[in-house]
């Protein structure tokens, strides 16, 4: 059934009615609520500096975060909000000082680095082969190894992992088709228990949530459902009594790991599970009751507000609240406020 725009709606009950027609524009501009992922994205993006990015704190000194930035973009799409904001972070990510700072200058280049602004790009609608005079997807194939292991080209070592794996595949998923190399190779580290370890070439393997959540939607944006499968089947089994997951060593469940795990979930098609994880999330969301300044951050975890872990908890917890897989992002569309939970006070 074809849903009439609500305008439309509101005008066309007020003539059925004999009611004044001039009462229907009033109606039609409230604005909508918004929804806790909503909220949480609008509180996020209050936290930009001038409103383009965001930053990190490091021995007291706040620095830039390109990756935390993308994951801002990536939370906006998920939520069809604060489009502006989404606009600016990808033009300052475009710069060539900022964009060779996250990916390195050719010379030295990082696989997850360049794979997150390559999807990142694509998420906001830019060319990812002419993105800040980089043409990404060359550059990613330019890491990737003979054995299908997406890899750094570093002086300082290869620190690539599963993240950088997974967002690789998900990236050129999107642009084609990944590597088949690429994903043998992620598939070839799967565990016994059918989870993913975050780090590879391990002595033994060791699953991991964050990893087996992103390997998963790797998985099924190449068209692999049976590693995928077996990948949610073993995250369900370590979903926490609250929804929640797990990031060892910690003990409690975190809004980092339980995001991106409730994504997997959705895109995979466990609803009871990523029902759960939402529950946590939320449970974890400041609401009204909380300081105005924080209202729709999600926390940590359970031990309550914290900004300097507030930020990154809310971008990926945000993933978990809208159910939006990486591979099907976009900022099309999206409105261009940062809204603010919903509160009388």
């Amino acid at each position: 059934m074809t849903r009439l725009p609500a305008r439309i709606t509101v005008s066309l009950l007020a003539l059925a009615l004999g009611l004044s027609a001039t009462a229907a524009p009033a109606l039609a501009s409230s604005p909508p609520r918004p929804t806790p992922g909503q909220a949480a994205a609008g509180w996020l993006a209050r936290q930009m500096v001038n409103s383009t990015y965001l930053t990190e704190t490091f021995r007291g000194v706040a620095y830039p975060a390109q990756g935390l930035t993308i994951d801002a973009i990536y939370a906006f799409a998920a939520t069809g909000t604060a489009s502006g904001y989404a606009s600016r972070a990808i033009a300052w990510l475009a710069r060539p000082h900022i964009l060779s700072g996250y990916i390195g200058t050719g010379t030295e280049s990082y696989a997850g680095a360049t794979a997150n602004v390559m999807l990142g790009a694509e998420v906001a609608g830019q060319n990812p082969a002419t993105f800040g005079g980089v043409n990404l997807p060359a550059r990613l194939a330019s890491l990737l190894t003979p054995s299908g292991r997406y890899s750094d080209h570093s002086k300082f070592g290869d620190f690539s992992n599963a993240f950088s794996q997974s967002l690789a595949i998900i990236a050129t998923s999107r642009l084609g088709g990944a590597p088949v190399s690429a994903v043998r190779f992620l598939t070839a580290s799967e565990c016994a228990d059918g989870g993913f370890p975050l780090d590879f070439a391990q002595k033994s393997c060791v699953s991991y949530p964050d990893a087996t959540a992103m390997d998963v939607q790797a998985l099924l944006a190449a068209g692999r459902p049976g590693p995928a499968k077996r990948g949610l089947r073993w995250l369900a089994t370590v979903q926490q009594s609250d929804g929640g997951f797990v990031a060892p060593p910690g003990t409690a469940s975190n809004s980092n790991s339980t995001g991106l795990a409730g994504e997997a979930f959705a895109v995979g098609g466990w609803s009871p599970q990523a029902t759960s994880a939402r529950k946590f999330l939320l449970s974890v969301q400041i609401g009204c009751s909380g300081k105005v300044a924080n209202r729709g951050a999600i926390a940590y975890d359970a031990s309550g507000f914290r900004k300097s872990t507030a930020t990154f908890a809310t971008a990926q917890g945000i993933l978990g609240l809208a159910g939006v897989g990486l591979a099907r992002l976009s900022i099309s569309g999206a409105r261009p406020g940062a809204p603010h939970l919903a509160c009388t006070s």
